[in-house]
């Protein structure tokens, strides 16, 4: 993967520069300090991924990046110390979004996020979807993109939307039923007013007399099923399917 970086602080060049060579598949084609000098040399270089910096000289990582998106752009992976312009970033649909001081690990899972996306099928790419692919949630650090991918149930609380991952469980202040707006439900079901739940997490299912679903998932959680949402998720699961109103 060609990846050109885009930097004007020395000792972040050489940072990332030191990163990079540490991972396999990767190429550094180039590099430049400068907004108009990145735009320059991304247009002749045609790299896979570029690494943006946002505050430089002259143009800002963001306008290049908006000029990028006017033809065939690379994947692009903003590098910034500063958590205040990931909204925008997102908005540009940029593959990743990385805090000074970057961590190596970050860095490659980083680069592995732009290789998925560059190897994307072309159909895939022809009729984007509509429901999100991730959310930006707020932590001490700054920003953290969580992928939807990642998710495994999530639960309300009050405003809020508990996000729960393999790895952790993030706060989003959200309803649920803007949730079930932005997330396709192939991926994830809503199973009652206040969850919902990857399907493929559940490894145990009990019910009552009258067919009321509680779900147990390989995390350890229980999480009943609401009347309303009963048909649907048996239905999703595979199983019989039982109407709750029945006597």
């Amino acid at each position: 993967m060609r990846v050109f970086i885009v930097d004007d602080e020395p000792l972040a060049l050489e940072w990332l520069r030191s990163c990079l060579g540490r991972l396999n598949g990767i190429e550094i084609v180039g590099e430049a300090a400068d907004g108009d000098a990145a735009l320059e040399r991304v247009a002749a270089l045609d790299p896979d991924v570029v690494l943006l910096d946002i505050q430089m000289p002259g143009r800002s990582g963001v306008e290049v990046a908006r000029a990028l998106a006017r033809r065939a752009r690379p994947e692009v992976v903003f590098v910034t110390a500063f958590s205040h312009w990931a909204a925008e970033a997102f908005e540009l649909d940029a593959a990743d979004y990385l805090l000074k001081p970057v961590r190596a690990d970050r860095l490659e899972e980083a680069m592995n996020r732009a290789q998925r996306r560059l190897v994307a099928p072309d159909t895939a790419l022809a009729t984007p979807s509509t429901f999100e692919a991730g959310f930006w949630v707020r932590q001490r650090e700054g920003l953290v993109r969580v992928l939807v991918a990642d998710i495994r149930r999530i639960e309300a609380d009050k405003d809020y939307a508990l996000i729960h991952t393999h790895l952790r469980t993030h706060i989003l202040r959200t309803t649920m039923r803007e949730l079930e707006d932005r997330l396709n439900p192939k991926d994830i079901v809503r199973v009652h007013r206040s969850a919902f739940v990857r399907l493929s997490t559940v490894r145990r299912v009990e019910r009552n007399r009258r067919g009321l679903m509680r779900l147990h998932t390989e995390d350890g959680a229980v999480v009943d099923v609401g009347a309303s949402y009963a048909k649907r998720v048996a239905a999703a699961l595979g199983l019989p399917t039982v109407d709750p109103d029945e006597p």
